[in-house]
């Protein structure tokens, strides 16, 4: 018979798998205190939730969710990385991470309801965020917008200058 405790656990877990857009299956075993402190601080800032979780409770709240593949992930001490916002967010933060660290070793990942493996890290880690695809699109919007202040603004001055050394000639 479950606890009480772990019921509690299993329908928190259901809820938060129901509403992420993105859950990282990692290995954490390894890191030292002062790591997983730091690696949870970065996770905390860019508003991803880092919780180290039960193996069995995860398959069940996976099963609950309907995320078919799961179960060969989750072996050994198991953290997940959830993103309720930017899917791509805990890559960019795991990969950040472990260019000082050999840990976190992501295992799974659960994108948009769809499960990878933990090879395809390296692809969600190197979209760019949201705001960055903006910042790129406004400033190829406006490259050729500006060229054509520019072409358009170019022949005024040189009428512009003529006359103005038209002017000074005559004065002369």
């Amino acid at each position: 018979m479950p606890s009480s405790k772990n019921i509690k656990q299993l329908e928190e877990l259901s809820e938060k798998l129901a509403r992420a857009k993105a859950v990282y299956v990692t290995e954490y075993l390894g890191l030292n205190v002062d790591e997983i402190t730091e690696l949870r601080k970065e996770f905390f800032s860019n508003q991803v939730e880092y919780k180290v979780t039960k193996n069995t409770l995860l398959k069940l709240a996976a099963e609950k969710n309907e995320l078919k593949g799961l179960d060969d992930f989750l072996n050994k001490s198991t953290a997940i990385a959830i993103s309720y916002d930017d899917p791509t967010s805990p890559a960019r933060v795991i990969k950040n991470f472990t260019k000082e660290n050999d840990l976190p070793q992501v295992k799974g990942i659960v994108f948009e309801g769809e499960v990878f493996d933990g090879s395809e890290f390296k692809r969600f880690a190197n979209v760019p965020s949201k705001e960055e695809s903006l910042a790129k699109l406004i400033a190829l919007l406006q490259s050729p917008l500006t060229k054509l202040v520019l072409t358009l603004k170019s022949p005024m001055s040189n009428v512009g200058n003529a006359l103005n050394n038209l002017k000074e000639n005559k004065s002369d």
